[in-house]
């Protein structure tokens, strides 16, 4: 998606078992169960190691690129288990975003919309298989940056894409990109509420 949109990449590999990058440092949920019960050093020096070498770039770059005025539309992409505690997810895709941001509104609508139209056969979800407003790296933006400074999205795909690989999985992140670059480039009055 980067490459393709020609858009800094920030990423880690580091697994939620060890710790949740996507989480505030004072949540419960920051730590895993398996790291949760370590020393207070032990869980500092993982933050030190782990979490802070994978915000700090972000946090610069979001305030140089919004310096003097500058927009920026962050794409945070995640994938999510088919099934949770024996619940099965009803969602290919989820489209995250805070309703009370008509600037994520307007974006997550066209980006779901262009999907559909190249997808028909996914199943597509809005703030599924979580609540887009919930804790997380936009969330956190959000509360630093006013809506027509930043927009943010967090894009949720199935596992079962990335396990099954293949053609399907490349077929889905193709679908992914090029809806993203048609609904960035559709004007703002295109948007509308889908059913």
């Amino acid at each position: 998606m980067a490459a393709a949109l020609d858009a800094p990449l920030f990423h880690s590999e580091t697994t939620r078992l060890l710790i949740d990058l996507n989480r505030s440092l004072r949540t419960p949920q920051l730590y895993s169960e398996f790291t949760r019960g370590l020393p207070p050093a032990e869980r500092r020096r993982i933050v030190d190691e782990h979490y802070r070498p994978h915000h700090a770039p972000i946090e610069a770059w979001m305030r140089e690129a919004t310096r003097g005025g500058g927009r920026v539309v962050h794409i945070a992409s995640h994938s999510f288990t088919p099934v949770l505690d024996g619940v099965v997810r009803t969602a290919d895709v989820g489209f995250l975003y805070d309703p009370a941001r008509p600037g994520e509104v307007a974006l997550a609508t066209r980006w779901l919309e262009a999907l559909r139209a190249l997808r028909p056969d996914l199943r597509l979800r809005r703030n599924y298989p979580y609540l887009g407003k919930s804790d997380g790296l936009t969330f956190r933006m959000r509360r630093r940056y006013p809506p027509e400074t930043y927009v943010g999205i967090e894009l949720e795909v199935n596992q079962q894409f990335v396990r099954a690989g293949g053609r399907p999985w490349a077929a889905l992140r193709r679908a992914v990109v090029d809806s993203l670059r048609g609904a960035l480039q559709a004007p703002v009055g295109a948007a509308r509420r889908s059913p």
